[in-house]
């Protein structure tokens, strides 16, 4: 029986805790008076509060939790609002944002309610078949979509709709399971109905290429709110380019890989500082036009950059980094902090 499938039987179970999440922000417009008015006349701007995104989130907790996307919640100056699939709605409050792994965790006031059990995507396997829930192009509630896992460990470089800021999400699952704008954020279950994933990108202009965020970096920042009270994120406090062969060829320097610590311009600020002050790596005498080529003997290249290899290591921790300094390899100790 269709009935008994254990896609329908993982939907079932899944469905009840997937919930739509939508953004609206007070916006300034003019209304086009009828009549004629004389030379001089003004018309003042009106203030309407428009619906101007969604996405989908799903349930964690009994008491509220959510998981989602960050870009889904990423507006500071929006209002956002959950909808249960009972159409009851709540004003949530968003806990933490995590820029990395492009999670965000929202919580509501209410019990007794429906979750989603996460599993463990550090499991997964080519082939395996998954599906897709979510809020599809913000209108088509509760739309499902069936597939497999394409690849693992994918890397794109998205683009915020809101903002137009380009981030680099990595260590992606790629599935061929449609996923369409609003499906953001929505949960990636596998057959026994447990989120592997967070629904996050589509490619456009290419079929069946969707992409979600391993659960595993979404249940780390669960961890660090519950013992912390917020999501931290681990701090060197350098500004730098990764090295290629075209970069070490265009600036005639020793190596092709690794990090060069170098300042960047800012149109509002001047110039920002390669070395932040009263950072840790201020405090461990990093310099500009240091490169750093390994830290913890993990070497820094385009595909493994310094926001990666710090995933592994906690915050407080004392690390070693290679650098290389006036064509010398130099060993510093570095001891890692929170970024505020």
């Amino acid at each position: 029986m269709l009935q008994d499938s254990p896609i329908v039987q993982a939907v079932k179970k899944v469905l009840p805790a997937v919930v739509s999440i939508t953004c609206s922000k007070y916006l300034e417009f003019f209304e086009s008076p009828s009549g004629i008015f004389g030379e001089g006349f003004l018309i003042q701007p009106k203030r309407k509060k428009i619906k101007i995104g969604g996405g989908s989130g799903f349930l964690v907790s009994e008491d509220g939790l959510i998981l989602t996307n960050r870009h889904v919640v990423e507006d500071l100056q929006a209002d956002y609002i959950v909808v249960l699939q009972n159409g009851e709605k709540y004003s949530p409050k968003i806990l933490a944002r995590d820029p990395i792994n492009d999670a965000a965790i929202l919580k509501i006031e209410k019990s007794g309610l429906p979750i989603v059990e996460l599993g463990d995507s550090s499991k997964l396997e080519l082939g395996q078949t998954v599906i897709a829930i979510g809020n599809a192009l913000g209108l088509f509630k509760n739309t499902v979509s069936c597939g497999v896992i394409s690849g693992l460990s994918r890397e794109i470089q998205a683009q915020s709709d809101f903002t137009g800021e380009k981030a680099r999400l990595r260590g992606l699952i790629q599935t061929d399971a449609a996923i369409n704008p609003g499906n953001s954020g929505g949960p990636l279950v596998d057959i026994t109905g447990r989120a592997i994933g967070i629904n996050a990108a589509m490619v456009f202009g290419a079929e069946n290429i969707g992409f979600a965020l391993p659960i595993n970096n979404a249940k780390k920042d669960l961890i660090e709110l519950k013992k912390y009270g917020r999501v931290r994120q681990p701090f060197l406090g350098i500004r730098y380019i990764l090295l290629n062969k075209e970069l070490k060829e265009k600036f005639n320097l020793p190596v092709d890989f690794g990090a060069l610590v170098i300042s960047e311009p800012d149109i509002k600020k001047g110039v920002r500082e390669a070395v932040i002050p009263g950072s840790p790596a201020a405090r461990a005498g990093v310099k500009e036009e240091d490169i750093i080529l390994e830290i913890e003997n993990k070497k820094i290249t385009q595909n493994q950059d310094i926001d990666d290899i710090l995933q592994d290591f906690q915050i407080g921790q004392r690390l070693i980094m290679k650098i290389l300094r006036n064509g010398q390899q130099r060993i510093i100790k570095i001891t890692l902090g929170e970024k505020k």
